[in-house]
């Protein structure tokens, strides 16, 4: 079965494509401009991104909206995750502003979210929700991975999502724990 997803991301592509080996999943095939994101949740970011790519693409497409919440900041980056630092920052200057915001801060305990909305024709299917808990470092480490990953320690693995393999990583991230809910959901779906 072919999905479409909507990004620009090739982090998030690969990690997509890895997840699901028994499904083509591909980039959008029309370029579109991306659409200004205004949720105050990733729910309502994913939703709307999803139906807006949707009107690219023929059959089922997905978006996600991802982030760090970090408890020390309220919650924070949050849904602002990609541009905490700016519109255009890079993954160094959110990282580096993250730091800077938690220096003196003890508890460090933090979560990936992520949330996929999956779309047919433009019209929302569902949303598929993924949570994985651990603690900001004080100093990046690896170099694997995306985003906050160099800073995010996930206590079974005894590393950061930088350091751990990404195939050991997919096992358990927020991202493949949303996308398995979604692709389970398909299998299901194309069975009945």
């Amino acid at each position: 079965m072919i999905v479409y997803c909507a990004t620009s991301n090739p982090g998030k592509l690969r990690e997509f494509q890895l997840a699901a080996p028994d499904f083509d999943v591909r980039p959008l095939p029309a370029k579109a401009p991306p659409p200004e994101e205004h949720g105050a949740t990733f729910e309502e970011n994913a939703a709307a991104k999803a139906e807006y790519y949707g009107k690219f693409a023929d059959g089922y497409l997905f978006a996600d909206d991802s982030g760090l919440e970090v408890d020390a900041l309220g919650g924070a980056p949050g849904v602002h995750s990609s541009r905490y630092a700016g519109e255009d920052a890079t993954d160094h200057e959110n990282n580096t502003l993250l730091l800077e915001r938690l220096q003196g801060v003890t508890d460090r305990s933090a979560r990936f979210v992520c949330v996929i909305a999956l779309v047919r024709n433009a019209k929302l299917v569902k949303t598929f929700r993924g949570v994985v808990e651990g603690r900001i470092l004080h100093g990046a480490q690896g170099v694997g991975g995306f985003g906050y990953d160099p800073l995010f320690f996930y206590e079974p693995f005894g590393c950061t999502f930088g350091e751990a393999p990404i195939d050991r990583k997919m096992k358990v991230s927020h991202r493949a724990q949303a996308l398995e809910a979604m692709f389970t959901f398909l299998r299901n779906t194309a069975s009945t």
